[in-house]
């Protein structure tokens, strides 16, 4: 005879295990219907598995998980670009990648971000296409022909009429825009459609060039710094993809999903949501790249490498300017990187050393305090 929710509760309740895995092993349980007796042999079962998963006392995790990472990682390419599922945007990968992430790097190699949208947008593609314009950084390379003209000392800039549709701009909006960040004479003539006249304030040859130059670094529409979007179809709804990332101008966007809405920009991510979604997002990252080369690599060795990072309240890079600099023992920071320089400065500062970690006991000879060499016996 199968058991109530109530029992279940109960005969659980007393475990000492995690929430989640009390969480599952009820949902399970319900899902298979099983008697007192199956659920108190279920529950054992459940409890010896989380026992042998435990980390031993005095374990090395610390080396145990520098290795489970970093052997995986000789074996990782160097391929850096590897087309996303989307063709047109590249994403660095492979080792490159691991380095960026674990370097906390603020600016990423290739940022990117996976935009998903709210029911109504992601199911018209129309509209669709029609946010991917707001949010795609638009330039005058976009919309325009730039022509010098020498004779009269002045820009013609002849704009084409389909793609300001497209991107639902006109002459005058362009025309102010210019006007705002130039600072210069811009005339839009009666006679002649789509065309702008732009004026340097001081008629020399120089001005011109550096005129025509200035104009191409102009956003007209969009946000700076999304040098494109790709709209692609997954399952149902379409998403976009864009090259570079921007995440708090993106998320003001109406339309965009916040909750969905992913970069791989982890400096962006603690900036925005704060230091538990970066510690989030470096697991996540790290996981990915590390299961798209084929390699599986246990998610508690890269929680703690995560954890590390972040513990301080800001992602810190695992290096002489992050965690390896801000070791309390003289030796474990000489033994890492600028030997001399680090022993120097110790000395002029008088600083003693504990000795209480792996690095410093070996370079001193001495048994290090993991494993048996924690544990003191002390007879009469």
């Amino acid at each position: 005879m199968t058991i109530s929710e109530v029992t279940i509760d109960t005969m659980i309740s007393g475990l000492n295990l995690p929430n989640n895995i009390m969480k599952t092993l009820k949902d399970d349980v319900m899902k298979a219907g099983v008697t007192k007796k199956e659920l108190e042999e279920i529950i054992e079962r459940v409890k010896e598995s989380y026992k042998y998963a435990c980390v031993e006392p005095c374990e090395a995790v610390g080396v145990v998980s520098a290795q489970s990472i970093g052997e995986p990682g000789t074996q990782m390419t160097m391929r850096t670009f590897h087309y996303a599922g989307v063709a047109e945007i590249n994403v660095t990968l492979g080792l490159p990648r691991l380095i960026e992430i674990v370097d906390a790097r603020k600016q990423p190699s290739t940022p990117m971000m996976t935009i998903a949208l709210e029911k109504e947008y992601a199911n018209d593609r129309d509209k669709a296409r029609k946010l991917a314009w707001e949010i795609e950084a638009t330039h005058i390379e976009h919309l325009a022909d730039i022509t010098t003209d020498l004779a009269n000392m002045h820009l013609i800039i002849d704009l084409h009429e389909k793609t300001l549709n497209q991107r639902s701009l006109n002459s005058d909006d362009i025309a102010d825009k210019l006007r705002d960040e130039l600072d210069v004479m811009v005339n839009v003539p009666g006679g002649v459609a789509n065309q702008i006249i732009v004026t340097p304030n001081s008629p020399s040859y120089r001005e011109l060039l550096q005129l025509a130059k200035n104009i191409h670094s102009i956003t007209l529409k969009g946000i700076e710094g999304i040098k494109r979007v790709v709209i692609r179809k997954d399952g149902e709804e379409y998403t976009l993809y864009t090259e570079g990332s921007q995440l708090k101008e993106v998320l003001q966007i109406e339309g965009v999903d916040v909750t969905r809405t992913y970069t791989n920009n982890i400096g962006e991510i603690y900036d925005v949501f704060g230091i538990e979604a970066a510690r989030n997002a470096i697991i996540t990252e790290a996981t990915n790249t590390l299961s798209e080369q084929g390699l599986t690599v246990d998610i508690r060795h890269i929680m703690l490498v995560s954890d590390i990072m972040c513990c301080d309240g800001e992602v810190k890079q695992i290096g002489r300017h992050g965690i390896s600099g801000e070791k309390a023992s003289v030796f474990a920071r000489a033994a890492f990187e600028v030997t001399v320089s680090h022993l120097l400065d110790a000395g002029m500062r008088g600083d003693r050393d504990e000795l209480n970690g792996v690095t410093e006991n070996i370079i001193v000879g001495q048994p290090i305090k993991l494993g048996t060499g924690d544990v003191h016996l002390i007879a009469k």
